[in-house]
């Protein structure tokens, strides 16, 4: 049987056989068996050396699963776990995601930090940060991402971490008042950071607040897009206040950061040091698109074994395309794939907004909300829209003051039907 694709370089994997799995990967997968029962009961695996054959019947683990099974099936003895606690060894964050089914996730003390280092380092634009000072700003939900966001209200310079700021205290930016963001900007402002980080649409809105203070960060030397999809309206609008680098970060709170690369540039790479990435082919007229099931590397607590995360990449000469979420995604009647990029396209020039979100409601029914300082011309919007969406779509654009997220926090840029 011939063996799987993945994202990671081929030189990391050490193909040696057709027939048998790497070593390298195969020594991760004994080691997850090893550290946790989850795996044996759901599949026994022989002490011959594994072959892809074996290799591809163990079952994808899914979200789903292991909120049905808790996240003690993942321990042989979870007291130890709860001892661990107490003595800081162990942390734990719940996560709801996109599918809004909270799970708890448990991690070792300093696995989020060791990964985002290797994140880090697997980036041109982000390793200079690497082993030296910096000083960071965070804007995201709060509880989005391990212990690296705090939920009490603690006054700057309070939330001041390792160099690290967290500049909200509350989930929602379409929520903040005037004040709320008086404040997160004269934070910004005290802390000069070289990293700001967060999620597209709050660092959108950020930027519209920094300019209409007319406030200058000129420390800032990348910006991390990370915890949601971003959109190129999002981007432009970032970069006409923080004119620096930026860089997509993907990932999630169970699995860690996964791919890493320029934002917009299509040149996505797997962080090699931080998890097996398996490109499994996801509908034959689309060869270059694929889910991912995601191997962890090196973690000792709830480690993840060809975890299905319900995400969708492209694949380029350049690299890789996060295109979104399996349910965020719409295909015409034709067959043919739409994403958030293909809607990036379709808006006309000259178009400006700090969010959207294209939602259908009927069949052939979509519409456009977009949060900007004035109106766009309706008409060629609702056209160029209509047009990228084929099949006698139509499009009605709205002008909004706020866009709601959805309840596990999460924004989409593309909200089709439940199929």
């Amino acid at each position: 049987m011939s063996a799987p694709t993945f994202a990671n370089p081929p030189e990391s994997l050490g193909f040696s056989s057709p027939q048998l799995v790497p070593p390298a990967l195969e020594q991760e997968v004994r080691r997850i068996y090893a550290r946790s029962p989850l795996y044996g009961q759901r599949f026994p695996l022989h002490p011959e050396p594994l072959q892809w054959s074996c290799y591809r019947e163990i079952p994808a683990l899914s979200k789903k699963e292991i909120v049905e099974r808790g996240h003690q099936a993942f321990f042989a003895d979870y007291a130890v776990i709860e001892r661990g606690f107490g003595e800081k060894k162990f942390e734990y964050e719940s996560t709801g995601g996109t599918t809004q089914s909270p799970m708890t996730v448990i991690m070792e003390d300093g696995w989020w930090n060791a990964q985002t280092a290797r994140a880090y380092l697997a980036s041109p634009i982000l390793r200079e940060f690497v082993g030296r000072p910096y000083r960071k700003c965070v804007l995201a939900p709060v509880g989005c991402s391990s212990n690296l966001c705090p939920y009490e209200d603690h006054p700057f310079p309070h939330r001041y971490f390792d160099g690290t700021v967290y500049l909200n205290l509350s989930s929602d930016p379409f929520a903040f008042p005037e004040a709320e963001w008086d404040r997160i900007v004269v934070e910004l402002q005290a802390t000069q950071p070289e990293v700001i980080e967060g999620e597209p649409v709050y660092l959108s809105l950020l930027a519209r607040a920094a300019k209409k203070r007319g406030a200058r960060v000129p420390s800032v030397k990348a910006v991390i897009l990370t915890y949601g999809k971003a959109s190129t309206q999002h981007g432009q609008r970032i970069a006409e206040v923080f004119p620096a680098a930026q860089v997509d970060l993907y990932g999630s709170t169970e699995a860690g950061y996964l791919f890493v690369g320029e934002a917009f540039r299509d040149n996505s790479q797997v962080i090699d040091a931080n998890a097996f990435i398996e490109l499994v082919p996801w509908r034959p007229e689309l060869p270059d698109v694929f889910q991912i099931y995601v191997t962890t590397r090196d973690r000792e607590a709830m480690p993840l074994l060809r975890y299905h995360t319900g995400d969708i990449v492209q694949k380029f000469p350049t690299g890789f395309r996060l295109l979104g979420r399996e349910g965020n995604l719409y295909f015409r009647p034709d067959g043919s794939l739409v994403s958030p990029t293909d809607v990036d396209a379709a808006l006309p020039a000259g178009f400006s907004c700090w969010h959207y979100s294209l939602v259908q409601t009927g069949e052939t029914r979509w519409d456009f909300h977009y949060v900007a300082d004035s109106a766009g011309d309706h008409p060629a919007l609702e056209t160029a829209l209509a047009q990228m969406l084929g099949a006698g779509a139509r499009v009605n654009a709205f002008r909004r003051k706020f866009i709601a997220p959805a309840a596990s926090g999460k924004f989409a840029l593309l909200k089709p039907l439940v199929r």
